[in-house]
């Protein structure tokens, strides 16, 4: 049978929703030949979230909680691209070029909408340039290699404000996300600086910041929400309720109460939005979000799905909507599998009737919370053992299930490792936002970086005979910091905000092979800077 007579069935995303529809419609069509299965996915592997935040302290390894797709989805084609776009008038879908600058349009029968969620800044100045999102593999390698990265500074920091700095650690979110990631990086911290001589676990502060007035208060009863807020409490972690984090800067979390809580470490778990060609999607939506039939069927479209937390689905017998939950999402994967097939094969379609088993999640060292089907609740050891079991035994395949369980045994035994893998690339320009007040460079400092003004302004303080007087102030548009670079020497001034500040920042390396490839670039930065001297010198004088 030729491909142009077989029916295609595409399917995006590589999350719970996609990967799961894509392993039971190869349950259902098995070795039909007139059904053809595609996925595609930026990642050629599957993410089992729910363990996500035991990377971040070593407890499983950086691969146990990923399965490849080619392993658990053996008869479905993949296409390891990013999506460009989705014509539904025309039925194809667009994917990024490879190697080759081409195209790769791919036409379908059925399209299945499963891309999920990304984190979202937009609207959060500071955030995008200076928070750790939450929400896969690179996140939580991104801020492992990071945790451990301001502890060796610190073990070796002399002033005392800025080791303090260093080893304050803020978490926005007290959703189950938050309060995992905040329980984890407590438990891991205050162990492994004990292998730092100079570091003590007292110094550790691990703040988690939540606009309710207790954590996991839309995800758990009362009693035990209570009760997890008073475990993290115990073993440390301060809270901050009744507000949220507004901003970020280099030096600081900025909350909505005005207050100001000085870090190098600011992880935000929310918030999150449909993926961005969901946006550009003509269909019905609400809360940015597809909403679907009880079917899984994308209204007035036919051979339109939508699944998982980019979709909206129906709660059976309530006015609401299935949360955002991984039990939610394979079980929509199952139905929608079915009713593919039905459709196919011109069968009626099913709805959707699950509600639920429950909300689970782990509070570190040990303990968890659970609150199950027919209103049983546990707490302590036996819900983390719960937690656990329940978890490994959705692990998908027997090897990482086998893997994980190792990791687990060898996690009581052997104490926390402090290995940090840097395999990212310093780019060559950056982004930083600073609040009013902050400083970007002090004189007497070493001269790094060459500073471009795209939003904001900063004065410029000369410090004489002991008393820093404002010589200059410099605006959007303009730029600083290349006397230090030109000549070769540290700071000559101090750079202080006066509003909230956009900067571009582009390293010395880079700076310097750009002005020695362009002289009259260095030229007129020379000119600048005679300029700018001889001002400094009048005032000063």
């Amino acid at each position: 049978m030729t491909s142009s007579t077989r029916k295609r069935i595409l399917i995006l995303g590589g999350g719970f929703g996609g990967v799961y529809t894509a392993m039971y419609l190869e349950k259902r069509l098995k070795r039909r030949t007139d059904v053809e299965v595609i996925l595609v996915n930026k990642e050629n592997y599957f993410v089992f979230q729910p363990m996500l935040a035991e990377v971040v302290s070593g407890s499983i390894g950086l691969l146990d909680t990923v399965s490849p797709l080619r392993r658990l989805l053996p008869r479905t084609t993949l296409y390891i691209r990013e999506v460009e776009l989705v014509d539904l008038q025309q039925k194809t879908v667009s994917l990024h070029p490879g190697f080759q600058p081409k195209q790769q349009v791919l036409s379908y029968d059925h399209l299945v909408l499963a891309l999920g969620s990304v984190t979202d800044f937009r609207g959060m100045p500071g955030l995008y340039e200076h928070a750790f999102p939450f929400k896969n593999l690179t996140d939580a390698l991104s801020l492992r290699n990071h945790l451990i990265h301001v502890l060796e500074e610190a073990s070796n920091e002399a002033n005392p404000q800025l080791k303090q700095e260093l080893l304050t650690f803020v978490i926005a979110g007290g959703g189950f996300s938050g309060v995992e990631v905040a329980a984890e990086m407590n438990d891991y911290l205050r162990e492994v600086c004990r292998q730092y001589s100079t570091l003590k676990p007292q110094e550790i502060r691990v703040i988690l910041v939540h606009s309710g007035d207790r954590i996991l208060d839309r995800e758990l009863t009362p009693d035990l929400a209570e009760y997890a807020q008073r475990i993290l409490k115990k073993r440390g972690v301060e809270m901050r309720m009744n507000t949220r984090l507004r901003t970020a800067s280099q030096n600081a979390a900025i909350l909505e109460s005005g207050d100001r809580i000085p870090s190098k470490t600011v992880v935000s778990t929310v918030p999150s939005s449909p993926h961005p060609l969901i946006e550009a999607l003509d269909v019905f939506k609400e809360r940015g979000k597809v909403k679907v039939l009880s079917t899984l069927q994308v209204p007035s479209q036919e051979g339109l799905w939508a699944v998982g937390d980019c979709a909206l689905v129906p709660s059976p017998g309530k006015d609401t909507y299935c949360p955002p939950t991984a039990q939610h999402a394979v079980r929509q994967a199952a139905l929608l599998a079915e009713n593919i097939v039905a459709t196919l094969d011109g069968r009626h379609l099913k709805n959707f009737q699950f509600t639920g088993l429950g909300k689970m999640g782990s509070l570190g060292h040990r303990s968890a919370v659970a609150q199950i089907i027919g209103g049983i609740k546990l707490s302590g050891v036996l819900a983390w053992f719960f937690w656990r079991t329940i978890y490994w035994w959705k692990l998908p395949g027997l090897d990482r299930k086998l893997r994980v369980g190792l990791s687990w045994f060898i996690d009581l035994l052997l104490p926390a490792d402090c290995v940090q893998l840097k395999l990212d690339e310093q780019q060559a320009i950056a982004q930083a936002h600073f609040e009013p007040g902050e400083v970007v460079f002090e004189q007497g400092d070493v001269g790094d970086c060459l500073y471009i003004m795209l939003k904001g302004e900063v004065e410029v303080l000369v410090e004489t005979a002991g008393a820093q007087c404002c010589v200059a102030r410099i605006g959007q548009g303009e730029y600083f910091g290349e006397m230090a670079l030109l000549r070769h020497k540290t700071r000559s001034a101090t750079i202080r905000c006066l509003t909230s500040v956009e900067l571009l920042i582009l390293r010395q390396g880079d700076f310097q092979a750009l002005v020695s490839s362009l002289a009259g670039l260095r030229d007129s930065m020379e000119k600048v800077m005679e300029r700018r001297l001889h001002v400094v010198s009048k005032e000063s004088s």
